[in-house]
């Protein structure tokens, strides 16, 4: 807590300082929306992987960073989201900066202790948001995206319960481990491709070659630092959902979850919170385990059922702070979203 607190500080010195401040609050973004959305990526392979040095699924997972977000960056003109900040209210690079606009990464990180699955999307990109049409459109696609995956989850672990728990009894056979390890590899691109935009948000929207370097090399180490955290506190969401630390069962839900992504990538360029899809996805596959008479758990559907809605619960409080945010930095953004409500 000292260290945010410090940093909060820093946001108040800096703030006024464009040069210096979009370099904080991507250091700060950075790190706090992979920090939080590890949950979705990597968390169910760090916990199908305990037995593994963490240094090796580092550079694993780091260097597909590399290459991912370098392919963007030479393919759309030194742009590292995939096109997702050429949408309407984000294609400008910023020339000035809110304090609040610094801090909500902190606001976030802060969260992200207290085991909160935040959307970071919502968190970090309506602070920037200059229209309610933005933040309405990105919202609107994020629900999308918890529905639809919410259905695809109780369709795929309902209709295959049978075949999924036969799949998982015994040791797993030693190729799983390189499937899952390919799959979280392709799950994690996907991810890049939809939620780079998020860290990005703070930086010019064309970066050159030392502003592609300086923003690769901080998130790669910050990368080593989470897996050498093992996930940090908010890996308890994951781990506590049923069977997600047997490599087949986390290979199932990765794959699951990438041609989702997939989907939504090809969909649109506007931002999404895959945030609400991985949630939508972990809801869904707890629910179908629940009601298959196939599977095997240990909990109640009561208490499914309420793990459900308190995921759901923390990602709308998370909502509900950026819209506060975004409405406190824009004057013309809170007066549509009060018209919006008359």
């Amino acid at each position: 807590m000292r260290l945010i607190i410090f940093m909060a500080f820093l946001s108040v010195i800096f703030y006024p300082y464009p040069k210096i401040a979009m370099w904080l609050g991507f250091s700060f973004a950075a790190y706090s929306a992979i920090a939080n959305d590890s949950i979705q990526t990597i968390g169910t392979f760090i916990a199908s992987n305990e037995d593994r040095k963490w240094w090796h699924l580092w550079l694993f997972i780091g260097v597909i960073f590399v290459g991912t977000v370098y392919y963007s960056w030479t393919t759309y003109g030194g742009d590292v989201s995939y096109q997702r900040l050429s949408s309407k209210g984000f294609s400008e690079s910023p020339t000035e900066f809110h304090f609040l606009q610094v801090v909500a990464p902190l606001i976030l990180l802060v969260l992200t202790r207290l085991r909160m699955p935040v959307s970071t999307t919502f968190m970090l990109l309506s602070v920037f948001s200059t229209t309610s049409s933005g933040i309405l459109n990105v919202t609107l696609k994020s629900l999308t995206g918890y529905g639809l995956s919410f259905v695809v989850a109780i369709l795929v672990w309902f209709l295959l319960a049978k075949f999924i728990e036969r799949l998982v009894k015994g040791q797993p056979h030693p190729y799983w481990r390189v499937a899952q390890w390919g799959i979280s590899g392709a799950l994690w691109a996907m991810w890049i491709q939809h939620d780079a935009a998020n860290i990005a948000i703070y930086l010019n929207r064309s970066l050159g070659l030392w502003e592609f370097v300086a923003f690769t090399g901080f998130i790669f180490f910050g990368l080593g630092l989470l897996f050498y955290l093992r996930g940090d506190k908010i890996q308890k969401i994951v781990k506590e959902k049923s069977n997600v630390q047997d490599v087949r069962s986390a290979s199932v839900i990765d794959l699951t979850y990438a041609l989702i992504l997939f989907v939504f990538k090809e969909w649109s360029t506007i931002p999404m919170s895959t945030t609400w899809v991985f949630l939508g996805l972990l809801g869904g596959r707890e629910l179908a385990i629940q009601l298959s008479k196939h599977s095997k758990t240990n909990r109640t559907m009561s208490k499914t059922i309420q793990l459900i809605f308190r995921d759901i619960g923390f990602a709308t409080i998370g909502l509900l702070i950026s819209v506060a945010l975004a409405a406190a930095i824009n004057p013309g953004l809170r007066d549509s979203i009060m018209g919006f409500f008359k």
